[in-house]
């Protein structure tokens, strides 16, 4: 049975948000920030693990993305069902103890091992943290958390190379693991102390075993074959049966899932027009934002020949544009307004990409007129696009369906920058001269465009939320609706609970 929970007595409105919002983020920094942390260190690892070979090294890197993408919609079905604290604060040791074995690895074997534990892991605490976010802040204040969110995340996906370097430089390349055990400890601690003891379980039936585990193979060997596509050959049998495999599970999923008592991907949240649209936004920005935030330092050091300490610092410029951008976009709180300032920001980081495809980025470096316009209006579009979209997707999903709302939103988004690293790698190497500055101009045209497509996304959910609000608005005449028994006044917004 559901009930409806007064605010001022619910253990979820009774932690501080902000001590809750602090807390989260950390966390979520520290999870995107290993998606882009070790391609810096690769070079190093690779020296000390002398005669391994590059294919299996590479899955140092590829096999974090691949779990990480694999998981977010289970683990968030799954921190539905058996609660958002507990879920987060078992990934958050999970993910400490594999950081600290990564860094400890005797063996690639173990590397690697190590590597998919923590990518599973921070599957598991991303989509728990921020709905502990939404469940936890008053709701004229969620576009504000969920834009500190954004920025966190999107400010450790961009800063990684320049952590990566300063680590790799003074320590070596098993600190970029271990600087993960003292954070995660004070997190946990933290944790402990600040997060509410019940957070939002809708039902306490797990979700469909088989439907579960073939979606998490069907995501894995859809990543995997777009992530090393380039390396075996787009014609490869590996490439093709993965890609036609992820392909056909996922979709197996979503028919047994529209029947099934506990689904394992809950498609009601799919029925609001504006989910879908949102969804589908985020996830063609995030090709384009993939391709630009790792061709960004590739053209820097192979064509302009800046050290990596030079690179990194050039990245934070639109890092921080990025973050004042997500917490300006974060004070947007009508939708219409939201999905506007949506269409604009993809429409600058297309501006940014036709900056990098243009002669401003040739063979010698321009850092004030080429990079530092570029990186502003890159940075900014994204962070009003991404914050503003994710806040869209958020306000659709049910309070007692955030975390498994949010995994699905996440897990486009990954697919989506797979796509994004795969076609870049793909351009270049299928250029007449492949790392030439050419080459680059290609995968920022290509940037540029989709950055379009993303944008004309946008105009269609702009549409869903027209005729959302035309249809919540009472005819002339007619009487108002009754308020719904499962909203408080008072709150605002609804917290569902099972007893």
């Amino acid at each position: 049975m559901t009930a409806t929970t007064d605010p001022t007595t619910s253990p979820e409105r009774s932690a501080a948000p902000a001590r809750v919002l602090g807390l989260c983020c950390g966390a979520t920094f520290i999870a995107f920030l290993d998606l882009s942390v070790v391609n810096i260190a690769f070079p190093a690892i690779l020296d000390d693990f002398p005669g391994t070979a590059i294919d299996t090294l590479t899955w140092i890197v590829s096999g974090y993305t691949v779990l990480f993408a694999a998981l977010l919609t289970p683990a968030g079905r799954i921190a539905d069902v058996l609660g958002r604290r507990e879920a987060f604060l078992v990934s958050l040791v999970g993910f400490t103890v594999a950081s600290l074995g990564c860094g400890a690895a005797p063996s690639v074997g173990w590397l690697i091992a190590a590597r998919l534990v923590q990518g599973a892991m921070a599957a598991g605490m991303i989509p728990a943290a921020l709905g502990l976010i939404l469940a936890t802040t008053p709701r004229e204040r969620i576009p504000r958390a969920v834009a500190a969110w954004s920025a966190a995340a999107g400010f450790s996906a961009v800063i990684g190379p320049a952590v990566g370097g300063a680590l790799l430089e003074v320590f070596g390349w098993r600190a970029v693991f271990f600087v993960n055990g003292p954070f995660g400890v004070l997190l946990f601690v933290a944790g402990i102390a600040t997060l509410p003891a019940r957070t939002g379980r809708g039902t306490r039936r797990l979700p469909d075993p088989l439907g579960t585990v073939a979606l998490a193979v069907g995501v894995a060997a859809l990543v995997t074959g777009l992530t090393e596509g380039d390396r075996w050959g787009w014609g490869d049998p590996r490439t093709v049966g993965l890609l036609v495999l992820g392909v056909v599970l996922v979709v197996a999923t979503w028919f047994r899932s529209r029947g099934h008592a506990a689904p394992a991907v809950d498609v009601t949240v799919w029925r609001d027009r504006r989910y879908p649209f949102a969804n589908a936004g985020l996830g063609v920005l995030s090709v384009a934002m993939f391709a630009w935030m790792l061709g960004g330092p590739l053209f820097t050091t192979s064509i302009w020949g800046w050290s990596t300490m030079q690179t990194a610092g050039a990245l934070s410029i639109g890092a921080v544009a990025s973050m004042i951008a997500s917490l300006l976009a974060g004070r947007i709180a009508a939708p219409r307004s939201q999905v506007a300032v949506a269409v604009l920001g993809c429409l600058g980081f297309a501006g940014s990409n036709a900056i990098w495809a243009s002669s401003l980025f040739g063979p010698d470096s321009d850092f004030w007129g080429g990079w530092v316009p570029a990186a502003l209006l890159g940075g900014g579009g994204l962070g009003l696009a991404l914050t503003c979209l994710s806040a869209v997707a958020a306000a659709t999903v049910p309070p007692q369906k955030f975390a498994v709302g949010i995994g699905m939103t996440l897990t486009t988004r990954q697919l989506g920058g797979a796509i994004g690293a795969a076609g870049l790698a793909a351009i270049i190497s299928s250029s007449a001269v492949p790392g030439s500055v050419a080459s680059f101009h290609r995968v920022y045209a290509s940037a540029a465009i989709v950055s379009v497509v993303a944008a004309a996304v946008v105009v269609g959910l702009a549409l869903a939320v027209r005729r959302t609000a035309a249809a919540a608005t009472p005819a002339a005449g007619s009487p108002s609706p009754a308020p719904s028994p499962a909203v408080s006044p008072a709150a605002g917004r609804s917290v569902g609970v099972s007893e």
